[in-house]
């Protein structure tokens, strides 16, 4: 299957999850690395927007699209996550429950219902993974941020 992540241009090819190690995020503690991406361009396009401030937002971007196989990712369902989890901040639990999935390795992927629309998933790879050989890189296109999105 085909996902998608926007990211600044100079980071498009790396699937080494150092962002997101650097940073953490919703579903990782600082030190865990992985790459956060969602099931469509619209989605992870609302995802990165919603995690950047507006004076933040890089001239290069790109879209990178990524193959991964089908069979290595997990179903998260919303009635398995903390109760807490579409919290803002990203509060510790949705953390330690992404960092442990990732730790177990026992899936390459997770598939996670997006905290903005629910209803769609964003799909959260682990590059540690034995099968994160298999992530492929199959575009990287430019984007051009519309700075109305911001200002709504």
């Amino acid at each position: 299957m085909l996902v998608y992540r926007v990211g600044k241009t100079k980071h498009a090819n790396d699937l080494s999850g150092e962002g997101a190690k650097i940073n953490g995020g919703r579903w990782n503690h600082k030190s865990i690395p992985c790459l956060y991406t969602s099931s469509s361009r619209a989605l992870s396009l609302l995802e990165y927007t919603v995690n950047v401030n507006v004076d933040e937002i890089p001239r290069a971007l790109s879209i990178t699209t990524i193959e991964i196989p089908d069979s290595e990712i997990l179903i998260i369902n919303e009635d398995s996550l903390p109760g807490n989890w579409k919290r803002v901040p990203v509060p510790p639990s949705t953390q330690d429950f992404g960092s442990n999935l990732l730790r177990s390795q026992k899936n390459a992927v997770f598939r996670i219902p997006s905290s903005v629309i629910p209803q769609e998933f964003n799909y959260i790879l682990n590059p540690l993974h034995i099968n994160s050989r298999n992530f492929k890189i199959k575009a990287v296109t430019d984007l051009v941020y519309d700075i109305r999105i911001k200002l709504v």
